[in-house]
């Protein structure tokens, strides 16, 4: 028997349909039109985080002479944000089903913001800096967390994300030369900090064009697709997917800080550089890092279109293409890296090494935001933020852990030691790489 048709009374309480669209179709960078904002907001967010990842380099050496430590205690800098990114892979979720984007936002600013005037006023033990870099990872864990899932659910993924992780790049290829030349005119190395509490500052400020970003519109915007009975953040880490994209970023997130925090040692000792000079080969790896992302972004973008241009006239399973095509540049650029890096290692010329040094930055800076990507597309959608998150804020764990372990190595071995240990990383993440599931897992 058919159903009665609605009366007028039940007609006028139906939901205007004008908000579905929102729960089902892809987001733009611009539309709706404030998206402009607030990517460009999230630009800034990663320029504030690589310019604090990318100094690490250039602060190492004074704040080791200043405290007076080894190496394996200045080390320790790399580690404490470990905590504050454990902290965010667990509540993430949480805060976003809760307070949704805006609480998100406003949150990870102020860790940024409260650390950052702390650490520029130069507290006289050395112990501050490692509790307050305990908020520094909580705030780039919420952080990266939310935004990369959010940007690699859009429209032209590769491409956004290749120019969003470009202004972490950024930021970390400027903080290094910034640092160099404060110090170099004798100003202390704390006094760097702030210009990083600028930068928090206009964060925060930003925060409010997330304002209408509320919980109800997360939840509006992230419907759940599966019956399974679990929570979002239960579902995602039981996904194999999630913990082998998390693996993955995990180990890649280790090379990226310990070339970076440990180079400048490295070159000044091994390279026979001075401060100055080599100062600026940290530089030239973070300035290769953004050109790589920019560039190999849009190759990554143009082979998705390709292939997805080539199923549909063969097969017509698009999707499968796409991810094919993702995962076979992201192959070449591991296996280019692995090469450059023994060169890196095997000849000890100081402009030969600078130059190996970009190079690697090149080819291994868009290895993180097209694995979020592919993770992205092989995750269903209700467990991007869970799940996206999770393995960027897990990655953050591997930028501060696997660091410590270089400078622990150091310690009684020498920074020579930086070489076979970024080879070991390189080659595990591009095992790790070829062990990814190809197709996307049905949900309950």
């Amino acid at each position: 028997m058919s159903s009665p048709a609605p009366d007028a009374h039940e007609l006028q309480n139906i939901p205007p349909a004008a908000e579905e669209p929102h729960a089902l179709v892809q987001q733009k960078w611009n539309d709706p039109p404030i998206n402009k904002w607030r990517v460009a907001a999230t630009f800034i967010t990663f320029s504030l985080v690589g310019a604090s990842d990318g100094v690490y380099g250039v602060l190492v050496p004074p704040i080791r002479e200043n405290f007076n430590l080894s190496n394996t205690v200045v080390s320790l800098l790399f580690m404490t944000p470990f905590f504050g990114y454990t902290i965010a892979t667990i509540i993430v979720s949480k805060i976003s089903m809760s307070l949704g984007q805006r609480g998100i936002a406003i949150i990870g600013s102020l860790c940024h913001l409260i650390s950052f005037i702390v650490m520029a006023v130069h507290p006289p033990h050395f112990a501050a800096y490692l509790v307050f870099y305990i908020f520094v990872g909580l705030g780039n864990g919420l952080l990266d967390a939310a935004w990369n899932a959010w940007i690699s659910d859009m429209a032209n993924a590769n491409a956004l994300m290749g120019l969003l992780h470009a202004f972490y790049g950024l930021g970390a290829t400027l903080s290094p030369t910034v640092a160099t030349n404060m110090i170099g005119a004798g100003l202390g190395w704390w006094n760097f900090y702030w210009t990083l509490v600028g930068a928090a500052t206009l964060e925060l400020a930003c925060a409010s064009l997330f304002w209408t970003e509320d919980a109800q519109q997360f939840r509006i915007k992230n419907p759940k697709s599966s019956s399974s009975g679990k929570s979002r953040t239960s579902e995602a880490v039981s996904n194999k997917v999630t913990w082998m994209i998390a693996l993955f970023l995990f180990v890649y997130m280790g090379v990226e800080v310990s070339i970076g925090g440990w180079i400048v040692d490295f070159m000044i000792h091994e390279r026979s550089g001075s401060q100055g000079t080599s100062g600026y080969v940290a530089t030239g790896f973070w300035a290769g890092v953004t050109v790589g992302r920019l560039a190999l972004g849009l190759v990554n973008e143009w082979l998705g279109a390709f292939q997805s241009y080539t199923s549909l006239l063969a097969v017509g399973n698009a999707n499968k293409a796409t991810r094919i095509g993702e995962r076979l540049a992201i192959s070449f650029y591991l296996v280019i890296s692995v090469g450059i890096q023994l060169i890196f290692w095997l000849v000890p010329s100081f402009v030969l090494s600078a130059v190996m040094v970009a190079l690697l930055g090149f080819f291994t800076g868009p290895l993180f935001p097209g694995a979020i990507v592919v993770g992205a597309r092989l995750l269903p959608k209700h467990l991007h933020t869970p799940g996206i998150g999770f393995a960027s804020a897990f990655a953050g764990g591997g930028g501060s852990i696997l660091p410590f372990v270089a400078g622990a190595i150091a310690g009684p071995h020498g920074v020579k030691t930086l070489q076979p240990f970024i080879l070991a990383l390189l080659v595990a993440i591009t095992v790790s790489w070829m062990l990814l599931p190809r197709q996307k897992r049905a949900t309950a």
